[in-house]
């Protein structure tokens, strides 16, 4: 039997990525047919405080990786947050793809009652078991970056829409 947290993680976080990496290939056809400077759309911001595209990518993919890897029970692998084009960020999206694709359903086992702590040791420290966790934490905070990457994209004139948000399912 495949883990429920398995299930509600590993898959939605393909399938997202996935998507969202389509997602920038348009956007990179975009510029590139509109003769844009690609930072343009990289360093663009839905408002002034907050992050632009590529910060809401790395994070959308911090997510998906830390999140499996915590409830898989595995190191959360640490990757610099270097991207600056959209090539990095595909390469990005590849690499979190290609890591959460290593694991396995059976590491997931038992996940639902493994207790996460968010940034130990500090002040903002909390405790969650792995199903909340991942249902009122990650998922929402994935889905955040996600969703404004999109709106990003969509709000500078990438001519995207809600099936290019879902992807294949």
């Amino acid at each position: 039997m495949t883990s429920s947290i398995y299930s509600a993680s590993v898959p939605v976080f393909k399938q997202m990525l996935t998507a969202l990496s389509d997602v920038l290939k348009k956007a990179e056809a975009h510029v590139t047919e509109k003769n844009i400077e690609p930072n343009a759309l990289l360093q663009a911001r839905l408002f002034p405080d907050m992050f632009p595209l590529v910060r809401q990518v790395q994070i959308a993919a911090d997510f998906a990786k830390g999140i499996s890897s915590r409830l898989a029970g595995v190191e959360v692998p640490s990757w610099p947050d270097t991207e600056a084009t959209f090539a990095d960020l595909q390469a990005l999206i590849a690499k979190a793809l290609t890591h959460i694709g290593t694991l396995e359903a059976a590491q997931f086992e038992g996940s639902e009652n493994k207790e996460i702590v968010l940034r130990p040791g500090t002040p903002k420290e909390k405790k969650l078991v792995g199903s909340a966790y991942l249902q009122h934490y990650g998922l929402p905070q994935f889905f955040f970056h996600l969703t404004t990457a999109y709106a990003i994209l969509r709000h500078n004139g990438v001519e995207i829409g809600k099936r290019d948000y879902m992807g294949s399912y």
